[in-house]
């Protein structure tokens, strides 16, 4: 996950499938931001959320995912037709660079008093 020539908040993927378009044309490599709190308020106000809490993957991950391939901006609709294999990379792949601050935790040997950094299992989906 390297931040190569990119904006400091976003960051590249390539999903192990790759996402099908309209045209049968196969999209893999793209670019996701940070997520903000907009759009937690965008998934939370999204009724198919609300009738379906498995919709609001798709709505967030429309609202960062930047592009995919050479798509710019992405609908949760277009998003239903991706590979589950490819819809959980992009679940953990939101998860780490959102939750990345905080994956790790000073920590202390309580034998030798040697410091050092925990790393957590994250949990946290959206």
């Amino acid at each position: 996950m390297a931040l190569t020539g990119l904006p400091p908040r976003e960051f590249e993927f390539s999903l192990p499938k790759g996402w099908l378009d309209e045209s049968g044309k196969v999209h893999r490599s793209g670019r996701m931001r940070l997520a903000t709190a907009r759009d937690e308020l965008v998934m939370q106000r999204d009724r198919r959320c609300q009738d379906s809490p498995i919709y609001g993957d798709l709505v967030m991950l429309s609202q960062v995912i930047v592009q995919l391939g050479d798509v710019n901006h992405l609908t949760p609709e277009q998003l239903e037709n991706l590979f589950t294999q490819d819809l959980n990379y992009l679940r953990a792949f939101y998860n780490q660079i959102n939750q990345q601050e905080s994956a790790h935790v000073p920590a202390q040997c309580p034998q030798c008093q040697h410091q050092f950094e925990l790393e957590l299992a994250l949990s946290g989906e959206f």
